[in-house]
């Protein structure tokens, strides 16, 4: 029966989330339509409707509070999707833009209790799956918790009709959600955007109590269409984004087997982004910061390369020379030599103890690229100095690469720092630069001595932990 019925749930969760139900409706043919209040403990204030566009909001309208506490505001067919109320209190209320008109009225949008939606079919069931659903996933969690202990434990093992009687009210319970959800007006906003938003919500409670659902629930996500507006508009495409790639990362399978799903997640996204030449830069600009802040740099490797070999799309050149870094600067490529020009310092000193990046006679070089300017290297360089010493032990020397354009902030940046540093003030002009497809800063490469690309650490600390794993525990063993 629990198979059965996780069957179903895929099925509504893929149909739903692609896009494809029979008959649906296109946005409703409305020019503008209007959200009235009644907020008593904001009159005076001011009250403004903002939107989604990806991953950014906008201001749709605003409006003062009067003495009485009545509003009134507009939003457009433009605006079709969701979008939140906020005023002085800066506790938002989520409205599904539908093309309805809405009236609400409580005492303040802090007071989320007091909040009923007088007006406005979509929002009104909005507002009752609001209170309803997070109760039903609580007994469900409850159920499964009971369930496992009924059915694993031998003390309680026995009682057949114990168990017989929680798996029919967990079936009861999702019974019930299902036939709310069924119930929605077809075609409507809401009836797309209640279990897109339920599935992405609940993926943290589907990891840790429910892993049955991991399959189905990764199904629902390789089938979104990134370039359907309604997910566009709906406040949940960077949840979206994020949830997905969190539950592959923590689905409990090894890591290469992690790395071949985000692969085929990467695809599925492809298939559909390029389609929207413009949505397609947004959505793999932001997976690939992703990726990177979460030092996923095989899954951050793949998709720079299905980028950059994607010939339907145009990518922003600010993108293409972020991905380019990793099909020129990938693990296992060989580094350019660095040519330095008497320039280098050692301690604040001008000195010529190196003329190339070659010439370093130690089994690993630790390339920073940063700057005075650069708010996080003024983070990181100072957890590189105290390591320093450690690594240099270990066989690991460290370069310092400047971007910098004023001599004198350089020098100034330098002075205790206990390896090489070296600029040519060119800044991202710089032939080193360039060389190595630095795009930020800081930016690092862990290189062997014949100058081999081992690691692309994302931060000092992760370095230091390839030191730890790889030269101290090591060598230990």
């Amino acid at each position: 029966m629990m198979k059965k019925l996780l069957i179903i749930l895929a099925a509504i969760f893929l149909i739903t989330c692609s896009g494809k139900e029979e008959h649906a409706d296109p946005i409703p043919d409305f020019t503008s339509a209007t959200i009235e209040g009644h907020l008593p403990s904001l009159s005076g204030s001011e009250i403004k409707l903002e939107g989604f566009d990806g991953l950014n909001t906008y201001k749709i309208s605003s409006a003062d509070i009067d003495a009485l506490g009545n509003f009134k505001l507009t939003y457009s067919k433009a605006d079709y999707g969701v979008g939140y109320l906020i005023s002085s209190d800066e506790k938002p209320l989520f409205i599904i833009l539908s093309g309805e008109d809405i009236v609400l009225e409580g005492e303040a949008l802090s007071f989320t209790e007091t909040i009923q939606i007088k007006r406005g079919k979509e929002n009104q069931w909005f507002e009752q799956y609001a209170q309803e659903h997070p109760k039903r996933e609580q007994a469900i969690s409850a159920w499964m918790y009971l369930e496992q202990l009924y059915t694993m434990d031998s003390l309680f093992a026995v009682q057949q009709s114990t168990v017989q009687d929680i798996r029919t009210e967990k079936k009861r319970i999702k019974d019930e959600e299902a036939a709310f959800l069924a119930g929605l007006q077809k075609g409507s906003y809401i009836s797309w955007y209640l279990p897109v938003r339920t599935f992405i919500s609940s993926v943290s409670v589907i990891a840790q109590y429910r892993q049955e659902e991991i399959p189905a629930t990764i199904a629902a996500f390789r089938a979104l269409d990134y370039t359907d507006q309604r997910l566009y508009k709906s406040g949940l495409f960077k949840d979206a984004i994020e949830s997905h790639f969190w539950l592959l990362e923590n689905s409990g399978k090894s890591l290469d087997s992690v790395f071949i799903e985000m692969q085929l997640s990467i695809d599925a996204m492809m298939a559909n982004l390029i389609k929207n030449e413009n949505i397609f830069n947004e959505v793999t600009n932001y997976l690939f910061d992703l990726l990177e802040r979460q030092s996923l740099f095989q899954a951050a490797e793949y998709l720079a390369l299905n980028v950059l070999n994607e010939e339907a799309c145009t990518i922003d050149s600010d993108l293409a020379k972020q991905l380019e870094s990793y099909r020129a600067m990938k693990k296992g490529n060989i580094a350019p030599d660095i040519h330095f020009a008497e320039r280098t310092y050692l301690n604040g000193i001008k000195q010529s103890k190196i003329s190339n990046l070659s010439s370093l006679n130690t089994p690993y070089t630790f390339v920073i690229f940063g700057a005075s300017w650069c708010p996080k290297c003024l983070e990181e360089l100072p957890n590189a100095i105290q390591k320093y010493a450690n690594w240099r032990n270990l066989g690991v020397e460290v370069v310092y690469i400047s971007l910098d354009t004023d001599q004198t902030s350089f020098e100034q940046a330098v002075k205790n720092y206990p390896f090489f540093a070296y600029c040519d003030f060119n800044k991202w002009d710089s032939k080193v630069v360039k060389d190595y497809y630095v795009y930020s800063t800081p930016t690092f490469f862990l290189l062997n001595n014949k100058r081999e690309i081992i690691l692309r650490p994302n931060s000092i600390s992760q370095m230091d932990a390839w030191v730890d794993w790889f030269l101290i525990q090591g060598n230990k063993k």
